[in-house]
């Protein structure tokens, strides 16, 4: 994939910052796992969310078989960041961006590996509830924390904010190539 093709095609987009890192760069930490399994309501009822996506050595070793990752990420302001519904209701934005960028990608000869924000939409009911495999495995947008990975080392690496303020919602997404 050309890089500078794909970099004139991210300036067309409201995103925050973006990044190219080396895959071996991330830190992939069991506490942030341990977040999803004991914070999140949505684990073990997705495709999208441990245990679905596999334990952290498989999550890791899945990113790391790749040679690159584009970091993207956005920022929305909200006017109460502790109301959690107004700060969902943020995110498709987020994950629109992110399909748009992936369409790019692949359109420059990629075939890119998404982690996302998601806990995965698609479907009323996950099939992993029934014990059956993903309907839509190619559209399911695991989240960057299913994996384990821990965002906050390399956006302080790279001189990222991340907090801009009490009602400003940060999002990243992690593209594999």
């Amino acid at each position: 994939m050309n890089r500078e093709a794909l970099e004139e095609r991210l300036a067309g987009f409201p995103l925050y910052a973006y990044d190219f890192i080396e895959p071996g760069e991330l830190e992939f930490s069991h506490r942030i796992r341990w977040i999803c399994q004991h914070e999140c309501p949505m684990y073990g009822k997705s495709w999208a969310c441990p245990p679905g996506v596999g334990s952290v050595e498989v999550c890791q070793g899945k990113c790391l078989s790749y040679e690159n990752c584009l970091m993207i990420a956005t920022i929305t302001q909200v006017a109460d960041i502790s109301d959690i519904q107004q700060t969902l209701a943020t995110r498709p934005e987020h994950e629109a961006i992110t399909n748009q960028v992936r369409d790019v990608m692949e359109e420059l000869g990629a075939k890119p590996y998404v982690l996302s924000t998601e806990a995965c939409a698609l479907c009323e009911r996950c099939t992993i509830l029934d014990g059956r495999t993903c309907r839509f495995p190619e559209k399911m947008r695991p989240c960057v924390e299913s994996h384990g990975i821990n965002v906050m080392p390399i956006l302080e690496s790279r001189g990222l904010e991340f907090q801009f303020g009490s009602n400003v919602v940060t999002w990243i997404s992690l593209l594999f190539y």
